[in-house]
């Protein structure tokens, strides 16, 4: 358990100091934030930090922190130190940034600072990747969702649209989505967020009690033996692919700048935007220490490791039988809880593309409609198409890192710009460059070439990279 604690002194020791440090190279100003400047009761809207750090939290957790932990940990202890020390140093700084460079430029969306900072080439590109990685986690997290509250609360196994029940609740959840995008936020994300927050940290505090009154096993860190994954996976790119949130999440940008039109003050910023992701980051840490005394104990049956099956086993394990349906309540609605903000982002960023002023109901509805029809049409295909899921979410997760790398290199060049240091971004920008990209060049959904091939490509590739981003962003 040594590695363990470890791992959870790291990321308390993180937040306290490297918080503080990334504080002081943005330099926060008492100046009036976009919900207080432009406040037009849609999205921006000043609501109180409680409710910005659990919506917040909401908004970035959905199923990552948990499922992610719980395939990450097949790769042994290595991750009790490589999820905090990611989320200290990359994670957590992306997501502030993300969020406070948007605060600065008046609330603006990923896409629109990928243009100012970056240019028009950057931003013709991420603004379709980033619209298909949106369109592509709320229509997984419709039927993600769907299909959980189908097992847990109605005990059914056929999850095939001919079934009514499973009909049904795709319906209510996408009638939800399209309700929680179109009205203001304090209507509905700001009224029942912070209730369900509080579901979440009970759900997993009551993981954490049951170390405690139940026991734990959880292996140390072997140095001989660092990675342990059963498939032989490497460690470079895949562990840094599969664990996500509680790490480092592009995904993550999208939602920061949701929040950037809510803040009151930007001193509010690190608890919000830092803050949260530590929080994400210790979910995610005992999640994984859950899933390996599962998986130590051969308590979890061979054909559903890794996946989200897995999070009943754990319940089972740790949390009193009255008390798992916390735990499953919870869990059920982390997807519903990022899967209606992952719409309403795309509805903002579409919002600024088109000049569509968001403040109308009527502008709201002419973005709503076209995505809603697309997101049942994926729904549609994915449910009629075996293996679909498996190839969406895969697809989805490359976007999801992906977008990481403009986040990091528009924050580079507005901290360069401000004579700042820049590395602090630069460093993990560069390295999801390599991430990214060699995962693409070798996976079986990119190019399919050989590890070594793809890593030495990858590392050229990053080298240029810096090279001309240095030679037109930064020096030029």
């Amino acid at each position: 358990m040594t590695t363990f604690i470890f791992g959870l002194l790291i990321l308390l020791f993180g937040y306290i100091f490297y918080s503080k440090y990334t504080e002081s190279q943005f330099e926060i100003t008492e100046e009036n934030t976009p919900a207080k400047r432009i406040n037009d009761g849609v999205d921006f809207i000043p609501l109180s930090d409680n409710k910005n750090m659990l919506i917040h939290l909401l908004n970035i957790a959905g199923l990552g922190p948990i499922l992610g932990a719980i395939q990450g940990i097949l790769f042994g202890p290595i991750a009790f130190i490589l999820i905090p020390t990611g989320c200290i140093f990359m994670g957590a700084v992306h997501d502030y940034f993300s969020g406070m460079i948007s605060v600065r430029n008046n609330g603006a969306q990923i896409t629109e600072l990928i243009k100012k900072y970056l240019g028009d080439n950057f931003y013709r590109c991420f603004i379709v990747i980033v619209s298909v990685m949106l369109l592509l986690l709320a229509s997984v997290f419709v039927y993600t969702a769907g299909d959980l509250m189908a097992e847990r609360f109605f005990k059914q196994s056929d999850f095939s649209l001919s079934n009514p029940i499973v009909l049904t609740i795709y319906f209510l959840i996408a009638a939800y989505y399209i309700l929680a995008t179109l009205f203001p936020i304090d209507k509905i994300i700001g009224r029942f967020y912070p209730f369900f927050g509080l579901l979440l940290l009970t759900g997993t505090a009551l993981v954490l009690v049951g170390f405690f009154y139940k026991g734990v096993q959880i292996q140390n860190l072997d140095f001989i033996n660092l990675n342990q994954h059963p498939l032989k996976m490497h460690i470079l790119p895949m562990f840094f692919m599969t664990v996500s949130c509680g790490l480092l999440s592009g995904f993550h940008s999208t939602q920061a700048t949701i929040i950037s039109r809510t803040l009151k003050t930007e001193k509010e910023g690190r608890k919000v935007f830092y803050g949260m992701m530590c929080l994400e980051s210790l979910i995610a840490m005992i999640w994984a220490a859950g899933a390996m005394h599962v998986y130590s104990l051969n308590l979890v049956p061979e054909n559903i490791i890794g996946t989200a099956n897995v999070i009943n086993s754990i319940a089972d394990a740790f949390v009193l039988p009255v008390l798992t349906f916390i735990v499953t309540i919870a869990v059920v609605v982390l997807p519903v809880t990022s899967g209606d903000t992952a719409l309403r982002g795309l509805r903002m960023i579409l919002g600024e593309a088109f000049k569509l002023n968001q403040s109308s109901i009527k502008n709201r509805l002419l973005i709503i409609v076209p995505i809603s029809l697309i997101i049942i049409g994926i729904i549609l295909w994915a449910k009629t198409n075996d293996g679909s899921f498996s190839l969406v979410w895969r697809y989805f997760n490359f976007a999801n890192q992906l977008i990481a790398v403009p986040t990091f290199l528009y924050a580079t060049v507005y901290l360069y710009k401000n004579k700042k240091n820049y590395f602090i971004t630069l460093i993990p920008g560069a390295f999801y460059i390599f991430i990214t990209l060699s995962f693409i060049l070798n996976n079986k959904i990119g190019f399919n070439l050989s590890y070594n091939v793809s890593e030495i490509t990858a590392l050229v590739v990053t080298f240029i990279s810096i090279v001309l981003l240095f030679k037109y962003k930064l020096k030029g």
